[in-house]
């Protein structure tokens, strides 16, 4: 979509910009319709379908960014007898790291933090994810809250293991994208 000056990919990437617009609130009984129509209500899997069908736009919209950064003159492998694969998977790729990074690690933190998604497609207690079980504990005239505050900081002990481990990512990505914008 970056380097294929069309009108085509100028439409794509406007279209996957303003899919970023519209509020999830809008689109959750669609949304619900869709999951039921392809069978994959009450799926694992079709969440994982979901979250990935709603969660690339943002990824498309910032490898545009990064990759209309990157000098075309980087990507001249073609001199050297490299094809259109080989010069990717050479060069642009390594080059996307920093990007890729900071795109799994927000998608990490949005899938693990999220609560309404899981709840519209997953009905069936067995399933739940860690943050709707949580959710079983509250009760319409009793919650234990012991048991509450120990399940809240067990889902939060892999975000933050998560955020230990990546920390020198996630500030690299927040600095190429600052000095890159």
């Amino acid at each position: 979509l970056c380097r294929t000056k069309t009108g085509l990919s100028r439409f794509l990437l406007k279209l996957f910009i303003f899919s970023m617009l519209i509020p999830f609130s809008s689109i959750m009984i669609p949304l619900y319709k869709v999951t039921l129509a392809l069978g994959i209500k009450n799926s694992l899997l079709g969440l994982s379908f979901v979250y990935a069908g709603l969660g690339v736009s943002m990824a498309i919209f910032l490898y545009h960014g990064f990759v209309k950064s990157i000098p075309t003159e980087m990507e001249a492998a073609a001199i050297d007898g490299c094809g259109s694969v080989q010069t990717f998977f050479r060069i642009v790729l390594p080059m996307l790291k920093p990007i890729t990074a900071t795109i799994t690690i927000t998608n990490v933190l949005w899938v693990w933090n999220d609560f309404l998604l899981p709840l519209i497609v997953i009905s069936d207690s067995k399933k739940y994810t860690l943050l709707l079980s949580t959710n079983t504990l509250f009760g319409q005239y009793s919650s234990d809250w012991t048991a509450i505050l120990s399940a809240l900081i067990l889902a939060a002990l892999p975000v933050i293991g998560f955020y230990a481990v990546f920390q020198k990512q996630i500030l690299k990505g927040i600095a190429d994208g600052a000095v890159k914008g």
